[in-house]
């Protein structure tokens, strides 16, 4: 198994109130689309209640970052008491959902994304070797491209949900 590291440690973003949950996935979906990542979708998980829905969704996109590295993130939604409400907005009916989102961000880059330097202790000492010494280079900018990806990120949901300009102010 590739040796991991963690970069982007359980950032968390919660916001209650209007948003539309078909919109706010599809943003998540198109930004890793655009960058060129490979997409997953580990859970998709909705459960009906009195309250009103819950739902739990886990994305775990990855990017191949060379022959030696993998970048990996981690978004974990869950989405409680989601209720789908009707707004009037400019004479315009719109279907909205309501309820509260806490969301979870990791980050990783992985070493040896294949696995070829765990076969012995020897190639394992080397692979450790080049890494702290030789490549810490390249760990360092692929280190600053998920840190990059995963802000960005953020700051795109927190202006889709129109929080962002509220969140230093409180």
């Amino acid at each position: 198994m590739p040796d991991r590291t963690i970069v982007v440690d359980h950032i968390k973003f919660s916001y209650e109130g209007l948003f539309n949950m078909a919109e706010l996935h599809k943003l998540i979906g198109e930004f890793f689309y655009n960058r060129h990542w490979d997409f997953n979708e580990q859970l998709n998980e909705e459960l009906i209640t009195p309250e009103g829905k819950q739902i739990q969704i886990v994305y775990a996109p990855w990017k191949n970052a060379g022959n030696y590295y993998k970048i990996k993130a981690k978004v974990k939604l869950i989405a409680a008491n989601v209720k789908d409400v009707e707004v009037e907005h400019d004479n315009q009916v719109l279907r909205l959902n309501q309820g509260l989102i806490r969301m979870t961000f990791d980050g990783y880059v992985f070493f040896d994304r294949k696995g070829l330097f765990i076969t012995s202790p020897f190639y394992w000492f080397i692979a450790v070797l080049f890494n702290k010494y030789f490549f810490k280079k390249h760990y360092e900018k692929f280190e600053r491209w998920i840190e990059h990806d995963m802000d960005e990120l953020i700051y795109k949901i927190k202006n889709f949900l129109n929080t962002y300009k509220y969140y230093y102010q409180t």
